[in-house]
C-alpha cells in the first residue's frame, strides 16, 4: 500500500512535488496504474463521465446490491502521499489479498475525479456526479485559465452529457472510506485507528474593517482609523474564544491590508474566518459572537465592517450502524477503538446524502502533519486498516 500510494504520488503537474487537479494529464496516468492493480483480480474498470476511476468487484451473484469503497486521487500543491489516495489504494490492495473470496454484494472501488476544490474552488466534483449533484452552474465554472468544467472534462476525452449515467443505483448498501486523520489526535493519543462519528460543519466568511489610510508619521495615535489594529484585536478576539469552546476550531487563514505601504495606516484590512464543529448550534453561535466582536471593535475605533458568506456547509453524521460496525473492527485487530470528529471535509459527506457510510481515520506520523510532502504512515498502522477493513467486510451487516 505504502509503495502504490508513493508511485501514484510521481504522477504529477510539478517536477518534484505532488500536485493533481481536476482531470490533468497525469491523472490518467493514475487511471491506468490502478486498471493494471486490479485486472488480475477479475475487477472491470472504467473512468465515468466525470472522470471517476470505478472498478467493479463481483458478488457471489450478479443481482447482489454493492457496497462502495474508496476516496479522491486529486490533490492539493505540494502535497503528500497519502491524503485520499490511500482509501483506493487499501481497497484495491485488500481484495487483492481476498484470494478470490466473494460476497453477498459486489465492492466497487471509486477514485473521485476532484475533492479538493483546487482547480475550480468548487471541491467535491467527483462524488457530486454519483450523487447527481453537478448541474450547469457547476459545469460553467472556470479555472483560472478560463478553461470551464465542461471544457476540461470534454479535453480529457469524456462527454459532459453523460454524466447523469455516473450516478448511483438505488441498490447501494453505502460507502465506506479510509483516510489518513490529516491532525494530530491519534498521534498524540497513541492509537493507530478510530472511527468517525460525523464530519464537522463548517462556516467560511470575508470580513473587512474599513478605517481610513493616513501618513504613517504625523498622524497622532489618537487620531488614526487603523484598519490593522482593528483586524489584530478581533484575531486575538476569535482565538480566545475557540480556545474557551470545546472542540471548536477557528482560523483566520487570509489578512491583506490596503494600500499596503509601509509609511501609510492602513485603511482597510480583509480577513477570512473559517469556523468548524460536529455541532451546527455551536458553529452558528460561534460565528454570530464573532460578527458581534467585529462590529463591535469596529464602532470602538470609528470603523465600519462588511462581511459575506463564503461557505455554510453543515455537519454530517455517519450512519449508526455502521460507525459501530467499525468500531467493532478496530477492537477486533486488538486496537483500542477511539471515536472522533473530522474536522476536515471528505466525499463522505457528499454521500451521505443519497446513501449510509462510514469512516474509518488512520494515525498521521510527524504529529499529524498532512497536506504537505511530510505526511507519513507507519507500515504497521496500513497494516491493521487492511485488517479491520477486512473484518469489516467480513461481517457486514447485509442480508445473505
Amino acid at each position: 500500500m505504502i509503495a502504490r500510494c508513493c508511485k501514484l504520488s510521481t504522477f504529477s503537474e510539478d517536477a518534484g512535488a505532488t500536485r493533481r487537479t481536476f482531470l490533468c494529464e497525469p491523472m490518467r496516468d493514475c487511471h491506468r496504474a490502478l486498471s493494471a492493480w486490479v485486472e488480475p483480480l477479475g475487477m472491470e474498470s472504467r473512468v465515468d463521465a466525470a472522470g471517476n476511476w470505478r472498478a467493479l468487484y463481483p458478488a457471489r451473484r450478479p443481482d447482489a446490491p454493492r457496497l462502495l469503497m474508496g476516496s479522491h486521487l486529486d490533490t492539493v500543491p505540494n502535497a503528500g502521499a497519502y491524503d485520499g489516495i490511500l482509501g483506493v489504494v487499501l481497497a484495491v490492495a485488500l481484495l487483492d489479498a481476498l484470494g478470490g473470496k466473494r460476497f453477498p454484494f459486489a465492492i466497487e472501488v471509486v477514485g473521485f475525479s476532484e475533492e479538493e476544490g483546487v482547480r475550480f474552488g468548487k471541491p467535491f466534483i467527483g462524488s457530486r456526479a454519483l450523487t447527481g449533484g453537478i448541474d450547469k452552474e457547476q459545469l460553467g465554472c472556470k479555472d483560472a485559465d478560463g478553461v470551464s468544467v465542461r471544457q476540461a472534462i470534454e479535453n480529457f476525452g469524456l462527454n459532459p452529457n453523460e454524466i447523469p449515467q455516473a450516478a448511483l443505483r438505488s441498490d447501494t448498501l453505502g460507502y465506506v472510506e479510509f483516510h489518513i486523520e490529516q491532525g494530530p489526535v491519534l498521534d498524540n493519543l497513541g492509537l493507530p485507528l478510530a472511527a468517525v462519528e460525523a464530519i464537522a460543519g463548517q462556516s467560511r466568511i470575508e470580513l473587512i474593517f474599513v478605517g481610513r489610510s493616513n501618513h504613517a508619521g504625523t498622524t497622532p495615535m489618537y487620531l488614526r482609523y487603523d484598519a490593522v489594529t482593528a483586524a489584530a484585536e478581533w484575531i486575538t478576539a476569535v482565538e480566545r474564544y475557540a480556545l474557551e469552546v470545546p472542540d471548536l476550531v477557528a482560523t483566520v487563514g487570509k489578512i491583506e491590508a490596503k494600500p499596503g505601504a509601509t509609511n501609510v495606516i492602513a485603511g482597510q484590512t480583509l480577513m477570512t474566518l473559517d469556523i468548524r464543529h460536529g455541532d451546527d448550534a455551536v458553529r452558528t453561535k460561534a460565528l454570530d459572537f464573532l460578527i458581534g466582536q467585529a462590529q463591535e471593535i469596529a464602532q470602538r475605533r470609528g470603523l465600519r465592517i462588511t462581511q459575506k458568506a463564503l461557505l455554510t456547509q453543515k455537519a454530517v453524521a455517519m450512519d449508526g450502524t455502521l460507525v459501530n460496525e467499525i468500531e467493532k473492527a478496530i477492537r477486533r485487530t486488538g486496537c483500542e477503538p477511539h471515536r472522533m470528529v473530522s474536522g476536515a471535509g471528505h466525499d463522505a459527506m457528499v454521500m451521505a446524502g443519497i446513501t449510509e457510510m462510514g469512516m474509518l481515520f488512520v494515525r498521521c506520523g510527524n504529529g499529524g502533519i498532512s497536506h504537505h510532502p511530510s505526511e507519513t504512515l507507519s507500515a504497521d498502522d496500513a497494516d491493521l486498516a487492511a485488517c479491520a477493513f477486512k473484518d469489516l467486510l467480513l461481517n457486514f451487516p447485509v442480508s445473505p
